[in-house]
């Protein structure tokens, strides 16, 4: 087979060559690691600290699943607050000094509940328990000790209503009515209802606004969706906003944004090749932090000298590794810190400002040792087309980086972004002798406007092209045994690795597809039923079943079954409310139809992934066999 030649790019090609060499050498090869030690519940996670700062929390396995447990600081008495047996908890945060609040669905549908238990395990309440209903928090209303504001879709299932909810009590006041096109609402410093944006004609967005909850919302900028002003929180008078905004640039930018004039009024922070994602503040201090933008890692550009000393006060002791700081108390002296790196999920610290004291809390995973972790690094290489395609490669520890077999691992989404981190899919493949190759493709958040529209109704072409040509890459530098390649994804990934075996059906040697999209025309038709008003927008993103039918045929893998050559192994939650579950049948179907091998597993307590931790056990273990089956026999 001949392979499209690519113009390096040279400094990093150096750079990865001379890194994979030194790698090699004098290597030892790691010990084969218990599956389960990759996948299995951490041993305590997700620590954070009551306003008070009397209480730490976390979440442990309780009968296999992830529950809550409170601890007085200073006490070596832990308390278990809840007992979920059926399915992990999703994710909790302190209401006040007394009361936390989580959030858990049914099965994997998404349809997510507001739950409220007190620190003594008492007075515990389904708060938004309505059938077929989603919850979104809106406002914790932090300075409300007994009341958040969530959204709900109960009035009608495509919209959400802002509500004030009474977190002891369940009762609640609608406070504005969705008109049918608000996708998203924002309140001030005070708790006060006062931002909302709205889709307008199906593919512009609109910023509404109000000085008061008694007016009613005005509309004050519209922009077309490909655009972005996204506010992130008020100035401390509640009169401006801060901002992320592309209006008239590439790249993200940390603004203030007026909503009087409707115009940004200055630019605090933008970077000339990446987005910025987020901007930081202190609530207590009432100063913004810092700005947000990742790179192949996080990085920060402070606005405030405290904040910047804090955490080069804690990178001087935890040397090594990313640090975020996860939670704080209200008076912003104790502190959770968190860190991790691409060999260590990290650990958890408990840091005392006025004693300028750090002690660590907990390991994450202490099972994992990070010596024996393969380590991920940054790539880069030319598209056929001269787009820049960033990437993370992991070589296997203990082996000679020439001819591996290897899995070409494309992310879901597909509007979204490989990081560099602990990821325990890729580590455990590489302990099982395989290079892994993760690539942010055109359509990948943080690299701009322009890359992002690049992938606009591209789904299994110029976006599929990116990761075929990643594949190439890997074959030049000599690193891929190109008789021996997988490609495996999930979601959007699990859709380009069905496209990828048919549009290149010699190129892999197996694909592992997990809860992927495999025909475009019953993907678009079995969306959520919150995401339509969003149709308009996806039909240009994605394409219009009716106006695009000759390309939507052309890339749905399910259509194009005849053409796959390697085998498939196929895995599906039942209750996925994103890619439905006909999605794995129709491909696996056709497969079989044509006697070609496939393996399908399917979970009926699962939805868009597997949160249950037999449930991922399962599935890793059979991939596992799958892989080695077909590229190491």
């Amino acid at each position: 087979m001949n392979y499209p030649s690519f113009k390096p790019v040279k400094a990093i090609h150096l750079l990865i060559l001379t890194m994979i060499i030194n790698m090699s050498v004098m290597a030892q090869k790691p010990e084969i690691i218990p599956l389960e030690d990759f996948f299995k519940n951490p041993e305590r996670t997700s620590y954070n600290i009551s306003p008070d700062g009397k209480y730490i929390s976390f979440m442990a396995p309780y009968e296999s699943r992830m529950n809550i447990f409170v601890q007085k600081i200073g006490s070596e008495k832990v308390s278990r607050l809840t007992s979920e047996t059926k399915r992990d908890i999703a994710g909790y945060y302190w209401a006040n000094n007394t009361r936390l609040l989580y959030i858990n669905d049914n099965g994997g549908d998404e349809n997510f509940a507001l739950f409220g238990v007190d620190v003594n395990g008492k007075n515990e309440k389904c708060l938004t328990c309505f059938e077929n209903v989603r919850t979104q928090i809106i406002d914790d209303l932090e300075d409300q000790p007994d009341f958040v504001i969530v959204g709900l879709n109960k009035r009608n299932a495509m919209v959400f209503d802002p509500y004030r909810l009474n977190i002891n009590t369940g009762d609640m006041v609608m406070l504005a009515e969705n008109p049918g096109n608000i996708q998203g609402w924002m309140t001030d410093h005070d708790g006060k209802l006062r931002v909302a944006m709205a889709i307008v004609d199906g593919v512009n967005t609109q910023l509404l606004f109000r000085d008061n909850e008694e007016e009613e919302f005005r509309p004050i900028l519209t922009t077309s969706f490909k655009e972005s002003m996204s506010p992130q929180f008020f100035t401390f008078d509640n009169k401006k906003l801060y901002a992320t905004s592309n209006l008239n640039r590439d790249k993200s930018a940390a603004v203030v944004f007026d909503p009087v004039t409707a115009t940004e009024t200055e630019m605090l922070y933008e970077n000339d090749s990446y987005d910025v994602s987020s901007i930081s503040y202190s609530r207590k201090r009432k100063v913004i932090t810092s700005a947000s933008f990742t790179s192949w890692k996080r990085e920060r550009n402070f606005f405030d000298e405290t904040s910047k000393k804090l955490y080069e006060r804690l990178e001087s002791e935890l040397k090594g590794y990313e640090i975020s700081i996860s939670a704080s108390d209200k008076a912003e002296e104790n502190f959770i810190i968190r860190t991790y790196s691409d060999r260590s999920l990290g650990s958890y610290y408990f840091f005392d400002l006025k004693k300028d004291k750090l002690t660590k809390i907990q390991e994450v995973s202490p099972w994992i040792d990070e010596n024996q972790m393969a380590e991920i690094k940054p790539i880069q290489y030319r598209s056929r087309d001269g787009l820049i395609i960033h990437g993370y490669l992991t070589l296997p520890k203990g082996v000679e980086p020439k001819n591996l077999p290897v899995v070409i691992n494309p992310h879901g989404g597909p509007w979204a972004r490989d990081n560099w981190g602990f990821n325990p899919e890729v580590q455990f493949l590489a302990n099982r002798g395989f290079a892994v190759l993760q690539m942010n493709f055109r359509g990948s958040t943080g690299y701009g406007k322009a890359f992002w529209e690049a992938s606009f109704k591209q789904w299994g072409l110029t976006m599929q092209n990116d990761i075929t040509d990643g594949v190439y890459w890997l074959i030049e530098q000599g690193i891929a045994d190109k008789d021996n390649i997988a490609i495996y994804g999930a979601s959007y990934g699990g859709y380009a690795t069905l496209q990828g075996m048919v549009v290149t059906p010699t190129l892999y040697a197996a694909g592992v597809d997990y809860v992927g999209v495999s025909n475009l025309f019953t993907f678009m038709q079995t969306i959520p039923p919150y995401w339509k008003p969003l149709l308009d927008m996806m039909y240009e993103m994605v394409g219009n079943p009716e106006t695009d039918k000759a390309q939507f045929e052309a890339t749905s893998p399910a259509m194009n079954a005849h053409r796959i050559m390697a085998p498939l192994f196929v895995a599906q939650g039942a209750k996925d409310p994103r890619v439905n579950i006909a999605e794995s049948d129709q491909i696996v179907e056709a497969m079989r139809k044509r006697g070609v091998e496939v393996e399908y597993m399917v979970k009926d307590n699962e939805g868009h992934g597997f949160r249950n931790e037999e449930n991922r056990f399962d599935f890793y273990r059979a991939m596992e066999k799958f892989l080695a089956k077909h590229l190491l026999d």
